[in-house]
């Protein structure tokens, strides 16, 4: 050991210095992987990071805040020790003491967070001048929270402040009012709000200050929206417009606070805790959601109500209550990432196997061309040991710096708040290229022989050991595979033996063909030793002399190939998904509505716009109630052949025109639209298309539908679609407009068919007084979240890393042979071989393992997706915002995933033996027989 460690320096230089080219292409593939490898559990911490930001951004601050309410001061106190519990000095350091006792990882922003004091009882005013809609006196809610000064820009006047000590018995505070509860109340600089008093006369509040929020929906003024937009309150009960009246907001200076105590408002003192968004992080949901438990009933809220009650005894600790819906906040994303995670993982555990398969690849090919100088190092009485620290040495000083590059790629590129997981991905990537040349050379050479025998898939037979181990791997596929399919990927958030399930059905697949692919060889082997020609015999046994290593780039070529034809039939999935979920939504390609009737001349000018192909107009009566009774049934009337046409095109509720038309007695046959519509006895029933909850309701007998005008129409239902494009819902009718009064009969929606319309064509036709929706925006509307688009980001990512690995390994394997191929095509051409003779040799000869791994990745991709889709659920990932009553995603088998990534294989196979064949040709059999031999 002492000889190989004087002698190791020299060796890794001299190595390095012989062949860079070699070294260079290791470098260059570790730190490629390594930053790949590195770069997916950032990216997954980002987009779950941004998810998680936008869940807590989208709910009201009301809700993601944590809000500390503790009660008045006990009555049997003191008023001074009353009154001083309520001033700024007091609240401040209780705020600093509750602050304190938040538990991590929740993280409070002081700059938004608020405390104060509020009455808990609005407060009737009797000032005449306050505005009165209904007759009903205005009423007022008074609060003095700190940092209005902050957060708050004076618009008139100045802000409110307290002329001395302010006590309970005070005659007179100042305030100030937004700019919207001024409007609305009309109150101006210097007006002045009495409100009752307690034992005394009342208070007197004059407005000093007319403000204008900075940041209106910030958690300063959306955690009590009355602060900032007064409200026009209804009475509770069966009341009319007649019973209402205004309520707004008056903001005391702070230290004016006590002067609430002589008011019957019940003052209460409380915390705004607004969560720092940035500082909330996607690994740490549970944690977050214990420590919101703790706060709202578990240790954290008694040192609350500890430090809250027990400052000065002014309070009594079990009644501060702690409240927030943010828990509700973080299930909800919980549940969105569990039905995400499992698939991106998929995607994640495919391409890593592909990566690991590609770096053992490169350790085989660089033992295996240098088998003669190992061979020979090993006859002259090199130790196994010895060599193979030699090789180490040798790999790690090119692979350990390049890890370390990728790694900082990665982390540069995307920086991200944890690197617990790319640490560790990427020193695995590293530590497998630094021993995939070492581990290949110590089992090629672990004992001394200066040839080996012949190693042909025709004639080697598989080992005990080898067969122990893929019986092994069949085992534990068969099980992955049927575990998803009854547990499904929402279930199985953290078994990583199901998220290889799609890898371990190409592993036995490719296990499986390297067990059959000697068969047809030797079948073909007599045939096409009696064919005349000599190029298709030869190639056949070139095919048939393959060595037993090169099953590795065929398990390389089909996990690749399975794993893309698998995260291809996904994104086509949930592109799918979107597609059809938004057209249910639309009913078309776009769709123009109105609350009453269209302009007549609205249909002709969409019919010119451009992109439109198809229109179909329709008149919604969305409150029709059947049998003249309490239930209300949308009623849409349609013409028939244009309707029938629109449903055919979008594939929602088909049937034939003829099949609506109003019959007889309709307006059709000549009587008046007046006297049908009437439902006299004498006219026949409209046919009618209705839901199956509608059918099952009202039956196949005629029965009348009081439409929204007052008149009614006799129908009956003769058809039964599950939906249909006009409307959505559970119930529905479908009529022949044809048979409607003339009111009910005006249409009131288009529903636009067509490519590429053009969004803004159709609002300038259909003006301001109509809504325009597009399927292309509705669709974009159902990626709500960052957690989905970045999943599907890298999702595409991951499965084009695993082609490219996929393409790699191939590359790999003919450069194993080149050197081999390349002496034989001179040896020949030294023979009379044409250089076409040459091309098609290389060709056929690369054929059948190209063909092998194109039709096993094909079928194993599709009998993969078949096998996993029951248990494969792309509603989340694809529909979050959608209900998922009426939209589901499945998993399907996609066309062009399964054969694209195939016919790339014989291409690039076909590509490559062509291009070496030329290359060949173009350095002549001389010097490449010379090459051929040192070699």
């Amino acid at each position: 050991m002492s000889e190989v460690g004087s002698t190791l320096a020299p060796w890794v230089r001299t190595r390095l210095r012989t062949a860079p080219g070699a070294a260079w292409a290791l470098a260059l593939l570790v730190a490629t992987t390594a930053c790949l490898a590195a770069a997916f559990p950032l990216a997954v911490d980002r987009y779950g990071d941004a998810g998680l930001h936008r869940a807590v951004e989208q709910a009201r601050p009301e809700r993601s805040g944590v809000g500390v309410a503790a009660p008045p001061p006990d009555l049997r106190l003191p008023q001074k020790q009353r009154e001083d519990a309520l001033r700024p000095d007091a609240l401040a350091r209780q705020d600093a003491r509750v602050r304190a006792l938040v538990p991590a990882p929740l993280t409070v922003d002081r700059d938004q967070s608020a405390y104060g004091v509020r009455t808990t009882m609005d407060l009737v005013t009797r000032d005449p001048w306050l505005p009165r809609p209904t007759g009903l006196p205005a009423q007022v809610s008074l609060a003095a929270q700190a940092g209005l000064a902050d957060h708050a820009d004076v618009r008139e006047g100045r802000l409110p402040r307290a002329n001395g000590q302010v006590t309970a018995a005070s005659a007179e505070v100042e305030a100030a009012v937004t700019a919207e509860t001024a409007e609305s109340l009309h109150i101006k600089v210097g007006s002045v709000i009495h409100v009752p008093g307690v034992e005394r006369a009342p208070l007197a509040v004059r407005v000093t200050a007319i403000v204008t929020p900075r940041d209106p929906a910030g958690p300063y003024w959306s955690a009590q929206p009355l602060l900032r937009t007064p409200t026009l309150v209804r009475l509770p009960g069966p009341s009319s417009d007649a019973d209402r009246y205004w309520l707004g907001a008056l903001l005391l200076a702070p230290e004016a606070a006590p002067a609430i105590l002589g008011t019957p408002g019940n003052p209460w003192s409380y915390w705004q805790l607004a969560p720092d968004t940035d500082a909330l992080h996607a690994h740490d949901v549970d944690r977050l959601r214990s420590a919101i438990a703790s706060l709202e009933s578990g240790p954290a809220l008694r040192k609350v109500r500890s430090t809250v009650g027990g400052l000065s005894d002014e309070y009594t600790s079990g009644v501060v209550d702690v409240t927030t819906d943010l828990d509700d906040v973080l299930t909800a994303y919980a549940r969105l990432r569990e039905g995400v995670d499992p698939l991106v993982a998929v995607a994640a555990f495919g391409t890593g196997t592909v990566a690991a398969v590609v770096l053992l690849m490169a350790g085989g090919l660089a033992a295996d061309r240098r088998r003669l100088e190992l061979t020979l190092l090993r006859a002259r009485g090199a130790s196994l040991r010895g060599l193979t620290g030699r090789l180490l040495a040798e790999t790690a000083v090119t692979a350990l710096p390049a890890g370390a590059l990728g790694l900082t790629a990665a982390l540069l590129a995307l920086p991200a708040p944890r690197v617990s997981a790319a640490v560790p991905a990427a020193a695995a990537v590293t530590a497998l290229a630094c021993v995939a040349l070492p581990l290949r050379a110590a089992a090629a050479h672990r004992t001394v022989r200066v040839h080996g025998g012949r190693e042909d898939v025709t004639s080697v037979r598989p080992s005990r050991r080898r067969t122990v181990a893929e019986l092994t791997l069949v085992v534990l596929a068969a099980g992955a595979v049927e575990t998803l399919r009854r547990r499904g990927t929402s279930g199985s958030g953290g078994d990583q033996l199901v998220s290889l399930a799609p890898v371990l059905v190409g592993v036995i697949a490719a296990l499986v063909l390297v067990r059959l692919y000697p068969l047809p060889l030797r079948a073909l082997a007599g045939p096409a030793g009696r064919l005349r020609g000599a190029v298709g015999h030869l190639s056949l046994a070139r095919a048939g002399r393959t060595s037993v290593p090169a099953a590795l780039p065929l398990l390389a070529l089909l996990t690749a190939l399975t794993t893309a034809a698998f995260g291809g039939s996904v994104l086509a999935g949930v592109r799918e998904a979107r597609d059809h979920a938004a057209l249910l939504a639309v009913g078309a390609d776009a769709r123009i509505e109105t609350t009453g009737p269209l302009p007549a001349a609205l249909p002709d000018r969409v019919r010119h716009t451009p992109g439109v192909r198809g229109l179909a107009e329709a008149s919604i009566a969305y409150q029709a109630k059947p049998d003249d009774g309490r239930v209300t049934v949308p009623v849409v009337g349609v013409d028939p052949g244009a309707y029938a046409t629109l449903t055919e095109r979008t594939g929602i509720g088909g049937f034939e025109g003829r099949e609506l038309t109003a019959g007889k007695g309709g307006p059709a046959s000549g009587d008046d639209p007046s006297a049908t519509a009437s439902g006299e006895r004498g006219s026949a029933p409209l046919p009618a298309l209705a839901s199956p909850t509608t059918a099952a309701t009202y039956g196949t007998r005629p029965f009348p539908v009081r439409m929204e005008d007052g008149n009614t129409v006799t129908v009956r239902i003769t058809l039964v679609r599950d939906r249909t494009p006009a409307i959505s819902g559970a119930h529905f009718l479908v009529v022949d407009r044809a048979g409607l009064p003339r009111t009910a009969a005006r249409p009131t929606a288009l529903l636009v068919t067509g490519d590429r319309l053009d969004a803004g064509a159709l609002r300038r036709a259909a003006g301001d007084s109509a809504t325009v929706r597009l399927r292309a925006v509705e669709r974009a509307g159902f990626v709500d979240s960052p957690l989905q688009s970045g999943a599907e980001r890298v999702y595409a990512i991951a499965v084009a890393a695993g082609t490219g690995y996929a393409v790699l390994a191939l590359l790999l394997a003919l450069l194993r042979a080149a050197p081999e191929r390349g002496a034989l095509l001179a040896r020949l051409r030294t023979m009379g071989l044409t250089r076409a003779q040459g091309r098609h040799l290389l060709i056929l000869e690369s054929l059948p393992q190209a063909v092998l791994a194109a039709l096993g990745g094909a079928l194993t991709g599709w009998a993969a997706i078949r096998l996993l889709s029951p248990g494969v659920d792309l509603t989340t990932l694809a529909l979050a915002s959608a209900p998922s009553s009426t939209n589901e995603a499945e998993l399907h088998a996609d066309v062009l995933s399964l054969t694209v990534p195939a016919a790339s294989v014989l291409l690039l196979a076909v590509g490559v033996a062509v291009g070496q064949a030329w290359w060949s040709g173009r350095r002549g059999s001389v010097r490449e027989l010379r090459a051929g031999d040192a070699r």
